[in-house]
């Protein structure tokens, strides 16, 4: 693992440790630190990453809190408070 990527990590965590506290502009700013982190090395976000963070918006989706959970046929629907949808297979 190369540091851009332990970076990643540890602002993942610094991002839901944020909106765990309701910090929402925080936890937003450590998202889009990661994503840009990821565009300029070449790498892919961990998928519990990309899974609770809104596309649109760069916030940490918390269920039942900024984030609408519903299931599906054969897939879990997502919808954050900004009104994005995301949709993604069961694992």
């Amino acid at each position: 693992m190369g540091i851009a990527a332990e970076r990643i990590d540890r602002l993942a965590a610094l991002a839901r440790a944020a909106a765990a506290e309701g910090d929402d502009d925080r936890s937003r700013e450590y998202v889009r630190l990661a994503r840009r982190i990821a565009e300029r090395n070449r790498l892919s976000l961990p998928k519990g990453f990309r899974r609770f963070t809104c596309d649109d918006c760069d916030v940490y989706r918390r269920p039942g809190r900024n984030a609408r959970v519903r299931l599906a046929d054969g897939h879990v629907v997502v919808r954050c408070d900004c009104g994005a949808t995301a949709r993604y297979p069961y694992d």
